[in-house]
């Protein structure tokens, strides 16, 4: 008997255990069921939200027309329409009814009417004459004065050489008498657009002579540089037109060595290679009783027209560069169309500077000095001075070949490394002469800048 009853008791607890694990395992259904309830039930809610703004913000678009559907009204929630502008009627509907608010304005949302289009005053046709109305070409034309002036100076020793480190209260410059207020200073170095003018009229041994330093000539301009190349006799020719120098302008100067002078020795005036026609006994065939022509033909060098052809064609070029006129010739001038002062008023109102190389009678002391003077009838002995000295340039008078290309680095460096002085000109625009002085205020310095200038016109 006490082992039967020590056999039941382990049965007894097994059973008590199984009836609390059962319970356990209900709660926890019970409890996974309330939770997928809730899941469920936030789930709808958020679906029904969803819905509820995606039919909020939906249009009320009328369907298409179909057969068996009668058509659907117009929808009635549009954005309220433009207001009119004052004395402008909308259009009648469709219908044929006027709309009953046509002659009310629309208010805003607070119920304020819009502001009213300011009145537009038209006048009536051909009330107005053409030249009071501003036409296409108005818009694209700039009227400006210039009133501008740019002064290049170039200041040197009693040695001739150039001094540097001066400032802007060192100079003064006066216009007429009147000392102006400087604007612009500077002493670095410009780029040049330079115009070359050879002198082909002169002796063929002075032609050959120049022909001999062309290298030197080239090398005198920097890579920065633009040259153009020109030659005179008779008339005027422009061999090359502005291009940057190098091997270009070698190759063009090579070519001009092939350039030959008129003939040496003195004129012929009798014989068969004279200038009169044929005599018997002095006196002339084809117009008995005549005096024959025993004058020297006349030595035609059009230098005047060669520096107003390279004037002209300067003065189209940019204004940031230094622009001068570089003439290798004796100085001779007669038979040109223009004269000296027209010429002058040409470089001066394009600010163009002079430089000049004096060859052979231009280069004989003594002789040179006789540009002063004009001969009736015969032109200027020498003119370059006069060129060189209105305009603010220098003029070299070498004869060896060696000088002449030691002179071409000399005018080219001092071209180019001058100081710039800048001011603005009280005096309006006129065609008359305005007088330059420039001062150091140093003593026992040369100093070389144009003596004055013509304005340019105003333009139109």
């Amino acid at each position: 008997m006490h082992q039967s009853k020590g056999f039941e008791h382990p049965k007894i607890e097994t059973v008590a255990c199984t009836e609390k694990m059962t319970l356990d395992q209900r709660i926890r259904k019970a409890l996974g069921a309330v939770v997928v309830s809730a899941l469920l039930l936030a789930v709808a809610v958020a679906l029904a939200q969803d819905q509820g703004q995606k039919q909020a913000g939906q249009q009320d678009i009328p369907d298409a027309p179909s057969a068996v559907r009668p058509v659907q009204p117009f929808p009635t929630n549009l954005p309220p329409s433009r207001p009119q502008p004052e004395g402008e009627q909308p259009a009648p509907a469709s219908s044929g009814e006027p709309s009953s608010s046509s002659n009310q304005p629309t208010t805003g949302a607070e119920g304020t009417p819009p502001p009213r289009m300011p009145p537009v005053n038209t006048v009536p046709p051909s009330s107005v004459s053409a030249s009071d109305m501003n036409t296409r070409d108005d818009l694209y034309k700039i009227k400006t004065q210039v009133n501008f002036v740019l002064v290049p100076v170039m200041v040197k020793d009693g040695s001739g050489h150039m001094v540097d480190g001066l400032l802007p209260n060192d100079f003064s410059v006066f216009e007429d008498g009147k000392k102006q207020d400087l604007k612009f200073f500077t002493s670095d170095p410009f780029p040049l657009s330079a115009a070359i003018v050879l002198d082909t009229g002169m002796p063929d041994t002075a032609v050959q002579k120049i022909n001999q330093t062309y290298s030197s000539l080239s090398g005198a301009f920097s890579p920065y540089d633009e040259v153009s190349l020109y030659t005179y006799s008779s008339t005027v020719s422009q061999v090359s037109d502005f291009s940057s120098t190098g091997q270009k302008l070698t190759s063009v100067l090579n070519q001009m060595k092939l350039e030959r002078g008129r003939n040496n020795g003195a004129p012929v005036m009798n014989g068969p290679l004279g200038p009169q026609g044929p005599t018997v006994n002095g006196i002339p065939v084809e117009r008995p009783g005549a005096q024959p022509n025993i004058a020297p033909p006349k030595d035609v060098r059009v230098l005047n027209d060669a520096i107003l052809r390279a004037a002209l064609d300067l003065g189209k070029r940019d204004r940031a560069r230094r622009k001068i006129i570089f003439i290798i010739s004796d100085g001779r001038e007669y038979g040109s169309r223009v004269s000296y002062s027209d010429v002058l008023k040409v470089l001066l109102s394009r600010e163009i500077t002079v430089y000049a190389i004096g060859v052979e009678a231009a280069a004989i002391p003594v002789y040179n000095k006789l540009d002063k003077f004009r001969l009736p009838h015969y032109g200027y002995t020498d003119i370059l001075p006069k060129y060189t000295s209105a305009t603010g340039g220098e003029v070299f008078n070498e004869l060896t070949r060696d000088n002449i290309e030691v002179a071409y680095a000399r005018a080219t460096g001092d071209a180019r490394n001058q100081y710039t002085l800048g001011y603005t000109t009280r005096a309006t625009p006129s065609s008359s002469y305005r007088d330059i002085e420039v001062r150091v205020g140093r003593p026992g310095l040369k100093i070389s800048a144009k003596s004055g200038y013509y304005p340019l016109p105003t333009p139109k």
